[in-house]
């Protein structure tokens, strides 16, 4: 009983010290672990704080630094470049970054990269007209920041090759000087995409000496816009607000008395136009030098592929439409659109009536039919727009076209003056859907139809309708680029209107180009009945003026000329129509 006493003692003695030494470890352990945690705590919520403040500048840095970039631009400037455009010289250039790393020369003129400046310095002549500056701080701008602080853009260009496919936005900073935001075209994927650089791009006009010696007057592309507007006669401004049919396969009084003294804005071929490829490249280039303008021509050819096509030659067929709609490729059919684009191209036109954007919902419809990439919206929006860019992407104008829908008719306007009885709901939830995605991803050209909305307009077809052309095609859908008519010598307006007349109630509505596909006579009588109507008041020569900026804006925009061009290759155009077929259709 003593020992186990003794025992039990003996263990107390060394027990007690260990739980005494146990209980200094456990407070000592939960207090260093709620001071660390508080430390976590007060340390994470200042980090948080500045994780969310550094958000904030940098967002308020960005905003800033777009602000600065459309300001500095109405001086000729870009941000951290010192140089101005349209007035710095090369040697100024040279004395202050030293030799560019490379030199590149193309249809605009000189160019020279410097590396180290992450710049691209363009020249016409000697003197800088177009600073590309390619900083990091630029490249973090998103397509919703420049929006957000320039507002729409004046216009949007697109380009696309093997390495880019890119969107531009265009903001006209000066009469002279264009801001030029170049970023990817934006996706699903990538609905906000950033920019990948920038261009401040000048017209920089020649001196006295050198105007004397341009080889023709329409080279004379520097001025402002309005400057040359002022100095244009009411017969030059009517001659540029008509496209004009010629006949014969050369060039003919007729046709020379258009361009060298009605100055007509362009000329449409048709297929009696052209007999082989030799041919119909002399004939555009006969017009080219004849055109005694200050502007060059359009060019124009219906050329949409399948039973639409004008050029000669042997080249290898697209597919129609409502085949590609079938094959349902946005890939495919902006593929279609550049080798369309390059087509044209070769034969030195520049103004392709395509896409066709109408939706061939009305199975009896007698003119539309497989022109159509079919009966789906979507289907025929997203095909449609793809062609379209392609065509762009080979410097050529698209017309998209029949606004505001030929896909529900029962008559072919080319005999008779189609009705369609639809409200603008009805509209709005099919045969607008493809224009206004158009017109959203940078449309050229509108082509407005003969056709009767009896719910938008009683009497006028859509040529002749201030309903469809300024109310709904301007203001409801943004529209700002040229609206020209269907041919006023078809059916649908010869059978019922005197052609003078619907022309001159045709620019009153809002058309900026009246096509008049056939007949010489018919243009002197347009061109007759319009000037009456500007004499009489009955049209100001400032609605004429806000077509013919229009007008020069869109050939400014292409950097048109009526330089002339050679054969073309048919060969390798029908190599690659055939590869791309092969590809896609087998």
């Amino acid at each position: 009983m003593k020992r186990q006493r003794k025992s039990r003692n003996k263990q107390l003695i060394f027990t007690i010290p260990l739980l005494i030494l146990a209980l200094i470890i456990g407070v000592y352990y939960y207090a260093t672990k709620d001071n660390s945690s508080e430390q976590t705590t007060q340390s994470t919520q200042p980090s948080g704080k500045n994780t969310m403040d550094s958000k904030n500048d940098q967002n308020s840095n960005l905003e800033k630094l777009v602000e600065e970039t459309f300001s500095l631009s109405k001086v000729g400037k870009v941000p951290n470049i010192s140089f101005v455009s349209g007035k710095t010289k090369w040697q100024e250039v040279n004395q202050e970054w030293g030799k560019s790393d490379h030199i590149s020369k193309t249809a605009k003129g000189r160019y020279e990269e410097y590396e180290n400046h992450h710049a691209t310095i363009g020249y016409a002549d000697q003197t800088v007209n177009d600073i590309r500056s390619y900083d990091s701080e630029l490249q973090n701008i998103s397509l919703n920041e420049i929006e957000k602080t320039g507002g729409q853009p004046d216009a949007i260009r697109y380009y696309k090759d093997s390495t880019y496919d890119q969107m531009i936005l265009v903001y006209h900073a000066t009469a002279t000087t264009d801001l030029l935001w170049i970023l990817p075209v934006k996706t699903e994927q990538e609905p906000n995409p950033k920019v990948d650089h920038i261009s401040l791009f000048t017209q920089i006009e020649k001196e006295p000496n050198q105007q004397a010696q341009a080889e023709k007057p329409n080279q004379q592309v520097n001025q402002s816009i309005s400057k040359v507007i002022s100095k244009m006669s009411l017969e030059d401004k009517l001659g540029q607000m008509i496209l004009a049919g010629v006949s014969g396969t050369t060039m003919d009084a007729n046709a020379k008395q258009l361009i060298s003294q009605i100055h007509v804005g362009g000329i449409i071929f048709y297929k009696n136009n052209f007999e082989t490829p030799a041919q119909a490249v002399q004939f555009a280039n006969q017009l080219k030098s004849g055109n005694s303008s200050s502007l060059p021509l359009l060019l124009g050819v219906d050329q949409e592929g399948g039973r639409v096509t004008r050029l000669p030659g042997g080249l290898v067929n697209f597919p129609p439409n409502k085949q590609i709609g079938q094959v349902n490729n946005p890939d495919f059919s902006f593929k279609v659109g550049t080798l369309l684009g390059q087509e044209l191209k070769e034969f030195g036109l520049n103004l392709d009536f395509a896409p066709d954007l109408d939706i061939n919902s009305n199975p009896n419809n007698p003119v539309i039919g497989d022109r159509s990439f079919g009966n789906n919206a979507e289907i025929v929006s997203k095909l449609g727009v793809q062609t379209m860019k392609g065509i762009q992407s080979q410097n050529v104008i698209t017309t998209i076209k029949h606004f505001p829908g030929h896909g529900d008719t029962s008559v072919d306007s080319h005999l008779d003056l189609p009705i369609v009885n639809k409200s603008l709901k009805e509209l709005k939830e099919l045969e607008l859907i493809p224009f206004e995605r158009a017109i959203n991803q940078g449309a050229d050209v509108v082509m407005v139809a003969h056709i009767l909305l009896p719910q938008l307009d009683k009497t006028n077809p859509g040529t002749m309708s201030k309903a469809i052309m300024t109310d709904l095609l301007r203001k409801q859908l943004g529209f700002t680029g040229v609206i020209i008519t269907d041919d006023m010598t078809m059916g649908a307006i010869a059978e019922h209107f005197d052609i003078g007349k619907a022309s001159v109630e045709s620019v009153k509505a809002g058309s900026d180009i009246i096509l008049v596909g056939h007949d010489y006579n018919n243009v002197v009588k347009i061109i007759s009945s319009l000037k009456t109507a500007v004499q009489n008041g009955e049209i100001s020569e400032q609605r004429l003026n806000e077509s013919i900026e229009r007008i020069i804006q869109l050939k400014r925009n292409y950097s048109l000329n009526d330089t002339k061009v050679g054969n073309p290759n048919i060969n390798e155009i029908n190599n690659s129509i055939n590869s791309l077929l092969n590809n896609y259709l087998q």
